[in-house]
This record gives structure tokens, sequence and C-alpha cells, in this order.
């Protein structure tokens, strides 16, 4: 169906036939749920604070299991966050926090793998453009100076992408 037979559709239904059927998409499905349930009371910052709670247990488990480390849950929750609107400077907040978590996980790690830190690249430069195009650079300046001297305190072998991706940034500004 596309948005204008949608627009039709919705068009011909009354007051009450439309009531009935967002109720019913609340009630089905849990995105429309999470996304109304945002819409009117979003507590941003309890979903930020839960977010960071999660990401910091992939890196240093509460229980004695082996830390997992994976990228991913941040990326979802990054995802999950911009289709419901949170606030870019928290978004941007979530994307630095993973970085860190995953520096402090690495400082106190031997051997890291490449993957690791080529996976941490990755969240860098995503994180750079992102905060570039939101127009936060100047808010998380030392934030992002710091994840590239510590991705270079540690001797990553990929360090010296994290400088230039840092480079970058300064030339855009």
């Amino acid at each position: 169906m596309s948005k204008r037979d949608l627009k039709l559709y919705v068009n011909d239904l009354n007051k009450k036939q439309l009531q009935d059927q967002i109720i019913e998409l609340y009630t089905r499905f849990k995105e429309v749920k999470e996304y109304y349930d945002f819409a009117f009371n979003p507590k941003e910052n309890k979903l930020i604070e839960e977010c960071k709670f999660k990401i910091s247990k992939e890196y240093f488990p509460r229980t004695k299991r082996k830390a997992k480390c994976r990228r991913s849950v941040a990326q979802n929750f990054i995802r999950h966050f911009k289709r419901l609107g949170v606030d870019p400077s928290l978004i941007a907040d979530i994307m630095l926090f993973n970085i860190e978590i995953a520096l402090t996980y690495s400082s106190e790690k031997e051997n890291i793998q490449d993957a690791f830190c080529k996976s941490i690249l990755k969240s860098f430069d995503e994180a750079i453009n992102y905060i570039s195009e939101n127009g936060l650079s100047k808010e998380y300046s030392t934030r992002i100076e710091k994840i590239v001297d510590e991705s270079s305190n540690q001797n990553w072998f990929n360090r010296e992408a994290f400088e230039r991706l840092l480079g970058l940034k300064r030339d855009i500004q």
C-alpha cells in the first residue's frame, strides 16, 4: 500500500473507526506501543541510563560470565533511539559512551583482537559523522579527543585511523 492509498483509506474512516484502529495497532505491535509511550511521556534520561547499563554489561558483566563485547547492542539502541526521535545530543552521548566503555575494557586486557579495534573504529567514524551532521562538535570535542588519545595510549594497530578521523572532523568545523 502506498502513502497515497493509506491517506485515502484514513480519510474514509470516521473518528471512532480511526481511534479503534490506533488502539488495535497499539495493542498488537510493540513498536507502535513504544512510539506512543515515548511520544506522550518521553523519559529520555531513564532510557539513556538503562541503555548505558546494558552496554556496560556487555563489557563488564555483573555475574561471572565472560564479557561478550558486542558492538551490535549499542548499535541497536542507537537505531531505536533515532526512530523514536530522541534528542541528537543524547544519541551522540550513547555513541561516545559505547566507545569509551570499549576502551576501558581494552585497557584492562592484554591481547585485544584486531577485529575489536576495527569495530570500535567503525563506531567512532559513525559517531564523528553523526556529531558533525547534528552540529554537536563543540559539545563533544573533548570526549572525542580523549578517545583518540586513548587509542594511541593503548597502542592500537589502527590508532592512526582514529587520528585521521579526528583531523577530518577538525577540517569540517
